[in-house]
């Protein structure tokens, strides 16, 4: 079986950050984005980046962004475009994730078999923006946007299967509430800033 497509997916207005693009801040020295780019990159055939600023072409030398393909708003549109552009099986990590680890991204593809998305669990439930999909997903999502149901979660619940990393096997390779964590706002990139650093 091929590696998956890497996607970076860049979306969402960063209201909570004041519109500042969140995976361009740094944490412990490094861009989110490259943190990010730099476990995908081990695991996957290919990056792309997914956002429609008009400079996402120059975040990461030698990366094509793609903007969405749909005119909705929502996250749902990010995975959505991922799955258009990759034309195959894609393993899509938000932007704003900067403890997604090598090892988290490779249980997940580790698990990819007949399942329609392998998704793992956060402390908040299924992490759908750190998760991979398969093509099988794509015309699901395209009716639930011709729809106009823009709804995550009931998107995933129509998948005709999912293959679910629980917290402990997460937990086998470190915490899934740090490797999962996304900055939002100015105190999470703090807090992110400290678990960088040790504190």
């Amino acid at each position: 079986m091929s590696a998956p497509i890497g996607a970076i997916v860049a979306g969402g207005g960063a209201v909570r950050f004041g519109g500042a693009p969140k995976g361009l801040q740094r944490v412990g020295g490094i861009r989110i984005i490259d943190r990010v780019a730099a476990a995908l990159s081990a695991v996957t055939s290919e990056l792309v980046v997914v956002s429609n600023a008009p400079d996402a072409n120059q975040w990461i030398a030698g990366v094509r962004a793609f903007g969405d393909v749909r005119p909705e708003r929502g996250s749902l549109v990010g995975i959505h475009t991922a799955l258009s552009c990759a034309r195959g099986d894609v393993l899509v990590v938000a932007w704003d994730m900067p403890f997604v680890s090598t090892e988290l991204l490779a249980l997940i593809c580790g698990r990819r078999g007949a399942a329609a998305a392998v998704i793992p669990e956060s402390p908040s439930g299924h992490e759908p923006f750190c998760a991979l999909y398969t093509t099988a997903c794509l015309p699901i999502i395209e009716a639930a946007l011709d729809a106009g149901d823009l709804r995550l979660s009931r998107v995933l619940a129509r998948l005709p299967s999912i293959e679910t990393i629980s917290m402990s096997e997460i937990g086998a390779i470190g915490d899934p509430a740090t490797l999962l964590f996304n900055v939002n706002t100015p105190d999470d990139l703090a807090r992110a800033e400290a678990i960088a650093g040790g504190n």
